[in-house]
């Protein structure tokens, strides 16, 4: 009910009590953001789940490979081979194992399902991750289901 005016100029403020008394932009903004749920300060809604496994011998074994897989919305298949080619290492699936021939950290193994997510599962232009593999003749096309953009992927890997 008052004249409201930007950053720290004085805004007039209608109160129950019936009075007017000035109020600080930066005060009534901190008062609304208090209000508002966390869930709206998140920068980023998609975060892809950290690799859960363990080393036996001179294997890496990946037990939430599959669940990853879900969460990226691709076929397991594909992951599996993008990661194998870019950690050049052999590997099998076994159930929902991700069995590794080598001994890998899991911050190189997050690293690559990150790089994977950035090239075949991220949009370029908005960067959602509602995106679909489209394949147009012998070329495969990130197609956003969010803002309607299309990119060219490697078609096989």
């Amino acid at each position: 009910m008052g004249v409201h005016l930007l950053f720290k100029t004085p805004v007039k403020l209608y109160k129950r009590t019936g009075d007017f008394s000035p109020v600080e932009y930066a005060e009534l903004l901190s008062r609304a953001r208090s209000r508002l749920p966390e869930s709206v300060f998140e920068k980023e809604r998609f975060e892809i789940p950290k690799t859960l496994g363990h080393i036996e011998g001179n294997k890496t074994v990946i037990s939430n490979f599959v669940s990853i897989a879900d969460t990226l919305r691709r076929p397991v298949d594909h992951i599996l081979k993008y990661i194998l080619k870019e950690l050049a290492t052999p590997g099998v699936l076994r159930g929902s194992l991700l069995v590794l021939g080598t001994k890998i950290p899991s911050t190189r193994i997050n690293d690559k399902l990150r790089q994977y997510a950035d090239e075949f599962v991220l949009c370029a232009e908005c960067g959602k991750p509602d995106t679909n593999i489209i394949h147009e003749g012998d070329f495969a096309f990130l197609r956003c289901q969010a803002c309607g953009a299309k990119k060219q992927v490697k078609a096989k890997l």
